[in-house]
């Protein structure tokens, strides 16, 4: 039999940015190079359909494959298995499969085998049917909502496509929500029916295991968690946002301001607050604190922090967001980042950015007010002094734009005065039009006159440099400059020498 080998991370095509979705026929390669990705308009349904298309398999090897999964149950471990690096893994599934082929005395010719294989691997060393769609990079989300319904998934694309994939029987579902605990870490079971974990690439999963909590059958929902976070230069290509904007979050991280990222579920809070924090400068300590990984910030000097459920009961053994910033303080951080604000935490969130601890989160909120309401009502409820302390809010939206879903920075607000009475005077020096999909701003700054004060910098030097980093964002964005480490070293240089940085592009 031939040895087999098998690539889970083929290289990134580069999809073409179709406006009508009637022309998308891609194909590109997920598991190289056995499973593919197919997205392509269906006519007969009239929307996108993404299509898995893997090897497949004659009744003979169906039945073969059903003999091999039952033996290798038996013998093979999983742990071990996940812990080696992918050729030892690929030899170790190998190597069991022929022993089994052998001892079973089963008969397969090679091309037989190079699927069984695939097979083998898939669902003992991956995650079954859904591993083809953790490999695709394109790929935000994946929502199994129950037996005999297809899983969708979000693309960076194409969005919200329907798959050809479904779980049939509900035993089987159970079981893979069974094994997504156990990659978590967790466990879930009839009287423990709700799972909230991570998996060891970092991707968020939430799932429900049995029938009396969703009527339709475990359901599952994987967040993937990307290893390249998006960079500040491809948030302009996708106009989620102008090169003016980014220059003001530029300054403002600079000069240690408070920052708010708020939206809806899923309206890009986390991508923007990883693309301004590649303007951290370099030498600055940062402390981030999730409740489950998201972030990745390009940069050595950080302490990525994560929040710990309970082990058993009486809550032994948490270390929830309140524990970790509390902590973090005493960590002397430069900035400290919490992936999203929910509860007691911004209490001494807010106490850091009082007492000179800059600070960027996120939270649910779709507008200024709906975000002071939070903070200052239950269970949060922060003095109208504390929430003076903030400097801006960014709004992030879903948008439909010529009939496609996309995300926009709808406005940037910063926040003037918090009165005892909850009234909050606001100035708002960014604006995205819905109507013309085009952004403006005005001069007129109060953030910058905040700095101004704190720093001993006039008012009209900040607007220079607001400008000069403007052009130098855009030209960036002109040149296609997209790469993660290549955006990162060049703003290193702008902090180091920005008039050769200047220079370098062409900007006067």
């Amino acid at each position: 039999m031939v040895n087999i080998s098998i690539n889970p991370n083929p290289v990134v095509p580069a999809l073409p940015r179709v406006t009508d979705k009637t022309k998308v026929d891609v194909r590109y390669s997920l598991i190289e190079p056995f499973a593919n990705a197919h997205i392509y308009w269906d006519s007969e349904v009239r929307e996108l359909v993404y299509d898995v298309e893997e090897p497949i398999l004659n009744d003979v090897e169906k039945n073969v494959i059903k003999r091999l999964e039952d033996a290798m149950i038996e013998l093979i471990n999983v742990n071990v298995v996940t812990e080696k690096t992918p050729d030892k893994i690929m030899e170790y599934v190998d190597k069991t499969a022929k022993f089994l082929i052998s001892e079973l005395n089963l008969k397969l010719n090679e091309e037989g085998y190079r699927k069984i294989f695939y097979y083998l691997y898939r669902d003992f060393v991956g995650m079954n049917e859904v591993e083809p769609l953790l490999r695709d990079y394109f790929i935000e989300d994946i929502e199994c909502n129950g037996i005999n319904t297809p899983i969708y998934v979000v693309h960076r694309n194409y969005h919200n496509i329907k798959t050809n994939l479904r779980f049939k029987e509900i035993d089987h579902l159970a079981s893979f929500v069974e094994k997504l605990a156990q990659r978590c870490g967790k466990y879930v079971s009839y009287s423990e029916p709700l799972l909230d974990g991570s998996l060891p690439d970092g991707s968020r999963v939430n799932a429900t295991y049995t029938q009396d909590i969703t009527s339709h059958g475990p359901t599952f929902t994987i967040r993937k968690f990307s290893k390249i976070p998006w960079t500040p230069i491809q948030l302009i290509a996708f106009n989620t946002l102008s090169p003016e904007m980014l220059a003001y979050f530029w300054l403002l991280i600079q000069y240690k301001s408070n920052i708010f990222i708020a939206g809806g579920t899923s309206s890009g809070k986390t991508t923007l607050l990883n693309a301004i924090a590649f303007f951290i400068p370099p030498e600055a300590h940062v402390i981030s604190i999730e409740d489950t990984r998201e972030l990745n910030l390009p940069r050595e000097n950080w302490i990525p922090a994560v929040a710990r459920i309970a082990i058993g009961t009486g809550k032994v053994g948490e270390i929830d967001l309140f524990d970790l910033l509390k902590n973090s303080f005493r960590q002397n951080p430069n900035y400290v980042i919490v992936g999203e604000v929910r509860g007691r935490e911004a209490f001494v969130l807010f106490q850091g950015m009082a007492s000179g601890h800059p600070s960027i989160s996120t939270m649910h909120a779709d507008s200024v007010d709906t975000l002071i309401r939070r903070l200052e009502t239950p269970p949060i409820e922060l003095s109208p002094t504390l929430v003076n302390s903030l400097d801006c809010v960014a709004i992030m939206t879903h948008a439909i734009i010529k009939k496609n879903e996309t995300r926009r920075l709808r406005e940037i607000v910063e926040i003037i005065n918090v009165n005892n009475d909850g009234v909050v005077i606001v100035n708002t020096p960014f604006m995205w039009n819905a109507t013309q999909d085009a952004f403006y701003f005005k001069k007129q700054s109060k953030v910058f006159e905040k700095i101004s004060v704190r720093n001993g910098i006039s008012v009209e030097e900040l607007q220079r440099e607001f400008s000069q980093r403007s052009k130098l964002l855009y030209a960036l964005y002109l040149k296609k400059v997209f790469g993660f480490e290549d955006v990162q070293k060049i703003i290193i240089d702008y902090y180091r020498n920005p008039g050769e940085v200047m220079q370098r592009f062409g900007v006067g």
